[in-house]
């Protein structure tokens, strides 16, 4: 992904703060046919990638919370967690890194929050203050 590609990608990525679902919950992933030949080994992960898992993980948490609070953006952060995975996700093995964390921030979310209720709402709004100064940060940082 080029530079000038990912700072626009991660600009949009907070520009809404709230939105969806797990992404690939419930679906399982298929092993290769025997026959097939192991892939090749995965190359380094960029610089950025801790900071990326974040981000995905915090979209994961406000996709849950604001479903749980009626949120009317709720579909918009499995479509950017779906844009984020389709721009980074070069290899099989870094989009279910991508995929983990997003479905980890959802998981965590939904065990300690049944309701919508005042520290739903808190989480979300903090939640969504700490994923736009990542992404900005990001993209400061390595979008060019």
């Amino acid at each position: 992904m080029t530079c000038t590609r990912l700072a626009l990608l991660l600009a949009g990525i907070m520009a809404v703060a709230p939105f969806g679902h797990a992404i690939a919950q419930g679906q399982r992933q298929q092993s290769p046919p025997p026959t097939q030949a192991t892939p090749p080994p995965e190359a380094p992960p960029p610089p950025y990638e801790p900071q990326l898992l974040e981000l995905a993980e915090i979209m994961g948490s406000l996709a849950y919370l604001r479903t749980l609070c009626g949120g009317k953006e709720a579909d918009v952060w499995r479509e950017r967690m779906t844009a984020l995975i389709e721009a980074e996700g070069r290899t099989p093995q870094r989009r279910e890194r991508l995929m983990s964390a997003y479905n980890g921030g959802f998981r965590a979310y939904s065990a300690t929050h049944r309701s919508c209720s005042g520290g739903s709402q808190e989480a979300a709004r903090r939640l969504a203050a700490e994923g736009d100064r990542l992404a900005r940060s990001l993209a400061g940082r390595y979008g060019g």
